[in-house]
């Protein structure tokens, strides 16, 4: 019985191990706020909209969604003061630098920053 029991909690142990290398590549989450040069311009909204999805080709990016304000209560901790945001999600830390790097995104900055005054950037892993 003492070795069926041993058998047993070294296996439970070596799996915990595996889960515990697993659980120490934490998700990546990428947020952008695009404040625009023209923020009552329509067109460039959407302009730059269209060019935030053409993000979507770069794999390292496993879910993304593009927003505008939304017309909830106005309250002293809400900050209403961009435009546009996108929010990205990656496995890890070496897929957000995989999406830095990648032309796509390249090509997104050269084409599309002259849309915007400021952009801010939130980086955050799940805790």
């Amino acid at each position: 019985m003492k070795r069926r029991h041993f058998i047993a909690s070294a296996g439970l142990l070596a799996s915990t191990g595996t889960v515990a290398k697993a659980a120490a590549k934490k998700p990546l989450l990428h947020h952008v706020f695009f404040w625009l040069n023209n923020p009552a311009s329509e067109e460039d909204k959407q302009q730059l909209i269209k060019g935030l999805k053409a993000l979507k080709g770069i794999p390292s990016i496993k879910e993304i969604h593009i927003g505008t304000l939304a017309s909830t209560e106005k309250r002293e901790v809400v900050d209403t003061s961009w435009d546009v945001s996108e929010l990205m999600y990656f496995d890890d830390e070496a897929g957000q630098k995989v999406y830095q790097d990648h032309p796509i995104h390249v090509d997104f900055v050269k084409n599309y920053a002259h849309l915007w005054k400021k952009v801010i950037v939130y980086d955050a892993v799940d805790a």
